[in-house]
């Protein structure tokens, strides 16, 4: 096991290096001065130059990579110009709620997945496995942020039940009620095509998984039903969903872009798009950097337990 996670962090090197590449020529291809975006209307040849200077712009592309590489390995991630203030402070304080929403997303979608998908496949063919099917295809097929407008119309607006965006109410509130109510909306729309395609994932796996043959011959000894389904089928199914559920991790950070947006949740996703919008180079660069290695950890860890769960399996 030690031999095996230490080759998943070796291999964890070259993904995180290309990752920084990719950031990088991805943000300088956009179209567009930076120092005239953040100088707005106080931009002056003078200014524009100076601008440039402390950003490092002056430089060839090679060596602004390196400078900004070296100094994020020495835990500098620079200094947004728009907040100015650290980007490593604005990233690590906005992560929290960006793990908040995240987190309890990944939990709902991974519970309910797994439990449509295992009721679904046990029930097959009949009126359970029609309609959870059915719902299936609904959540995979409605675009997420649509999905969010909607319950907000509903459940924010018209029932008055739960707060319309934010993450705690502007007067009063504050404690763990009061965020819990705030994450229903935003997580519940986050999780919901991730809880769709762990579903179909389970459900076909636990099919495949039913109709071999030590599922037979532990029914042949008179094993409990509850106990072949929930204590082998769905234990041998599990290996092949883990990776996915990693996957899916994924998904949800990179979808806590646009929820955030739409919810106004505080996270790195709303703190992101308004960093693009203004041209906050750095800030943009460090948000995907810690974003994208937070996702590589995860599928670190799924891939470690699917190893604990089925030892045959190599990195």
């Amino acid at each position: 096991m030690h031999v095996y996670i230490l080759r998943r962090l070796l291999l964890m090197i070259p993904v995180l290096f290309g990752l920084t590449v990719i950031v990088f020529l991805i943000m300088s291809l956009i179209p567009g001065d930076p120092a005239l975006a953040i100088l707005g209307s106080y931009a002056t040849p003078e200014n524009i130059a100076k601008i440039r200077a402390d950003l490092g712009l002056d430089k060839s592309m090679i060596e602004q990579y390196w400078i900004w590489l070296t100094n994020m390995l020495q835990g500098d991630f620079g200094r947004s110009y728009s907040l100015n203030r650290p980007v490593l402070d604005e990233i690590l304080e906005r992560f929290g709620a960006t793990l908040i929403l995240a987190g309890t997303s990944l939990v709902l979608c991974t519970i309910f997945g797994l439990l449509t998908g295992v009721i679904s496949a046990v029930r097959q063919y009949g009126w359970a496995d029609k309609a959870l099917n059915f719902a299936v295809l609904i959540g995979i097929s409605v675009p997420s942020f649509w999905l969010g407008l909607l319950l907000m119309m509903l459940f924010a607006v018209e029932l008055r039940w739960l707060p319309v965006s934010g993450m705690y109410a502007i007067y009063g509130g504050g404690d763990l009620p009061d965020l819990l109510r705030h994450l229903i909306l935003p997580s519940v729309t986050l999780a919901v095509v991730a809880t769709g395609i762990i579903a179909r994932l389970t459900r076909s796996n636990m099919l495949e998984v039913l109709r071999q043959d030590f599922i037979r011959t532990a029914r042949a000894k008179g094993l409990d039903e509850n106990r072949v389904i929930y204590r082998h089928a769905f234990k041998a199914a599990l290996v092949n969903v883990i990776p996915v559920i990693g996957v899916q991790a994924g998904f949800v950070l990179g979808g806590a872009v646009y929820i955030e947006t739409v919810f106004q949740w505080p996270g790195i996703g709303r703190m992101l798009v308004s960093a693009i919008s203004t041209r906050d180079i750095l800030l943009v660069q460090g948000g995907v950097v810690l974003v994208a290695a937070s996702y590589v950890l995860f599928n670190l860890f799924a891939d470690v337990l699917q190893h604990l769960l089925d030892p045959r399996v190599k990195a």
